[in-house]
């Protein structure tokens, strides 16, 4: 579904709840508090300036009596079979962010992956996959990437631990070929990208991804990720807590010049070992 028609049906999704909710005769209020969120939530949905989670929606269609209307619209817009379920949400939220902070302590973020690195890392997971699978994971991870070659796209600020850029995923042409598109996309100021090296030891959020989204219109919200599950965070405190661990990364953080510089040369080092200098 294309962004344009994904925001006219989630503003379908919007009115109807306001049309809905008005007949029960809920407030916004009244209605967030049956469904614990705020009333100025419930606004947000009804203008679609922000999305509601599955567990919400159905508490919707519970307290409005909808007969599972708010789910199954949910489902259509937000699920899609190329994402495990628990990320799909975080796509919907990477289309509407106008800022992305990003930590990643073990693999290249989604985001700024290339083909070959996303096919490899698939491949170490799914062994005994189709190559059909393979292909349609490959290509819902590059129209992700999409959103940073947007000329309206979000803010793009990643932090690197230095072993994303050394551990050679695909092989030693293949991570050089991947490290060379980070350094591109840094040099053409498409996402400010930062390197945490292993000299700094222990580290806010040890082992642990996480994403930060901003919005125009809607509070922040952050993501984290654990073995085949993540989760959303949208409590104001968690999220300031997280926003503070990852301020604390960027302080322990090299520069981004300096970091551009590890890139390039660990990049040269995986084509040495890989024999393609």
């Amino acid at each position: 579904m294309a962004n344009g028609a994904r925001q006219a049906a989630w503003e379908f999704f919007g009115a109807e709840l306001k049309r809905r909710r008005e007949n029960a005769g809920f407030t916004q209020a009244a209605l967030g508090a049956r469904v614990f969120v705020s009333g100025g939530y419930i606004g947000q949905f009804e203008q679609a300036i922000r999305k509601p989670q599955l567990d919400v929606a159905q508490r919707i269609d519970e307290i409005l009596q909808t007969e599972g209307f708010f789910e199954r619209t949910w489902r259509k817009l937000i699920d899609d079979a190329r994402y495990a379920d628990y990320f799909a949400e975080v796509v919907e939220l990477e289309r509407t962010a106008t800022k992305i902070c990003e930590f990643a302590p073990a693999l290249v973020p989604g985001l700024l992956q290339t083909a070959e690195y996303t096919r490899a890392v698939t491949l170490a997971s799914n062994p005994f996959v189709t190559e059909e699978y393979i292909q349609e994971k490959v290509a819902a991870r590059v129209e992700r990437a999409q959103v940073l070659a947007d000329a309206t796209g979000p803010v793009y600020w990643v932090i690197l631990h230095e072993h994303v850029v050394r551990i050679p995923v695909g092989g030693g042409a293949e991570m050089a070929a991947q490290l060379d598109h980070i350094a591109e996309l840094a040099r053409q100021r498409r996402a400010l990208v930062q390197v945490l090296p292993t000299s700094a030891g222990a580290y806010p959020l040890m082992g642990r991804m996480v994403t930060l989204f901003e919005f125009e219109d809607a509070p922040p919200t952050a993501y984290t990720e654990a073995v085949y599950s993540g989760s959303l965070l949208d409590d104001p405190a968690l999220v300031k807590r997280v926003q503070g661990a990852y301020d604390l990364l960027r302080a322990a953080a090299l520069p981004p010049k300096a970091s551009l510089a590890l890139i390039e040369s660990a990049a040269e080092d995986h084509r040495r070992c890989a024999g393609t200098t």
